[in-house]
């Protein structure tokens, strides 16, 4: 029986792809606005009533989305490359 399934999770188990950031990073928010200097605010919005998430941008492309929470404390939860703005059709 399991013999005729490996190949079956061979095909539905996602390729492993490399991460530029291996774990969240978490500092008080007021630091990790020093960190991220040359980087500004391209979109945000709220998650629930005590956190943030904010798209930060470098002119570059690089991008890097920050939770923040009441508390204080921010975290960076992905980055990447080749951030492109959409500007959304006129209504």
């Amino acid at each position: 029986m399991w013999l005729r399934l490996i190949p079956f999770l061979v095909l539905v188990t996602p390729a492993l792809a490399e991460s530029p950031i291996a774990e969240v990073i978490c500092v008080p928010r007021a630091e990790l606005v020093q960190r991220l200097s040359g980087a500004q605010v391209s979109g945000s919005g709220l998650r629930d009533a005590e956190t943030v998430l904010e798209v930060w941008t470098r002119a570059s492309g690089d991008w890097t989305l920050v939770q923040s929470y009441a508390n204080g404390t921010a975290c960076i939860l992905a980055m990447g490359e080749a951030w492109e703005a959409v500007i959304p059709p006129p209504a």
